[in-house]
């Protein structure tokens, strides 16, 4: 598996991303494609326009030309790569694809999308049928919105779009979560995954059902499950949320969350870690809250679980103070492309006029 796939897919509908146009989609619609599970297939499933397909496929052309989708990310972010998963696509997959991208700030239509200059990720590149196929991306620059062109025409089943998020730090208030994925929190690694990712800790929103949380196969050996994060900025936690909801027969007994700061030193040496909550007892099917003291800096998160069990989210709520904040500034700004476009007129109440991070005074 590429690495890239390791960063979280920044155009999931789990994050609220959407496919806001496409010039086709006879055969099968184009929000399929960012549908967070894998495509099914059902041979006997059949339409008035003809094979049913979890994915987006578009008409045969007769002349030249390509098809496109416009994906807006569901947070915006640098890309790594991007799968172009064909999956069940045998005979009607496109022998070529790319990639292009745009830096929007404001909600402009899909017409005026269409006008912009979209910069190149993903060369034309060829493609596979029934294949997840990938594609490195090296660009540094923080994107909004991707657009995948398929020549001449085709169905592709799913489009993941794996990047490092980064946020616009003048829509964060005073008190954020800094674990949440949209605000730029990240996995690094974890003991066991087996029925789901510890990345569903961090999504938005509370879980609907526990296949929406972290779930480890049954430990039958000495030791405890764990996963570490690194949380979108270097703050002080504030407040502990940590939920079993929706686990009942196979939740953790106890829990435990430690915190670190790398700005101390090495996260492998001895006392790096300290408790944000020690070893303690959860309930199932529980939103627990803890609060945290005292208060000091800190870069990364981990959470064990004792002996194994499941969660559905973790929020860890915390204070950046000026320099965090002034980093998460420089940070956006210098991801910027030259080609960024503004449409304040979008927005009832544009974000206001804020200087470079150098610039910016502190409280």
């Amino acid at each position: 598996m590429p690495h890239f796939r390791t960063y979280p897919d920044l155009a999931s509908r789990d994050l609220a991303g959407s496919v806001v146009s496409a010039n086709d989609e006879l055969f099968a619609p184009r929000q399929n494609l960012i549908t967070p599970t894998p495509a099914t297939h059902a041979v006997a499933d059949f339409g008035h326009t003809g094979k049913v397909y979890d994915g987006w496929e578009t008409r045969r052309r007769r002349e030249p030309g390509v098809d496109w989708a416009i994906v807006r990310l569901g947070v915006p972010g640098i890309v790594h790569g991007v799968v172009v998963d064909t999956a069940f696509f045998t005979g009607n997959y496109p022998p070529y694809v790319s990639v292009e991208a745009v830096s929007v700030e404001g909600y402009p239509d899909p017409e005026r999308l269409a006008e912009l200059t979209w910069t190149t990720l993903v060369a034309r590149s060829a493609c596979r049928g029934d294949t997840e196929n990938s594609y490195e991306v090296t660009d540094p620059h923080r994107w909004t919105h991707v657009r995948l062109t398929i020549d001449p025409d085709g169905g592709v089943a799913r489009f993941r779009v794996h990047g490092e998020v980064v946020l616009d730090p003048r829509y964060l208030p005073s008190t954020v979560d800094l674990l949440a994925l949209e605000n730029g929190g990240r996995l690094l690694s974890t003991s066991d995954a087996f029925y789901s990712t510890p990345e569903n800790l961090i999504l938005s929103g509370r879980a609907r059902i526990m296949g929406e949380g972290w779930e480890n196969a049954r430990r039958r050996g000495p030791g405890n499950d764990w996963a570490v994060f690194r949380l979108a900025a270097r703050g002080e936690p504030t407040m502990l949320e940590v939920d079993t909801s929706y686990f009942i027969g196979n939740a953790p007994g106890r829990v435990r969350v430690s915190a670190a700061d790398e700005e101390d030193g090495s996260l492998e040496e001895p006392g790096a870690w300290w408790d944000l909550v020690p070893q303690t007892k959860v309930l199932v099917d529980t939103r627990h809250r803890f609060l945290v003291g005292p208060r000091r800096p800190a870069t990364h998160l981990r959470l064990d679980v004792y002996p194994d069990g499941g969660l559905t989210r973790l929020r860890c709520f915390g204070e950046l103070d000026d320099p965090a904040r002034e980093t998460l500034y420089r940070r956006f700004w210098d991801a910027l492309p030259g080609t960024h476009h503004e449409f304040p007129e979008t927005m009832p109440y544009p974000p206001a006029e804020v200087p470079p991070a150098d610039q910016v005074e502190t409280r």
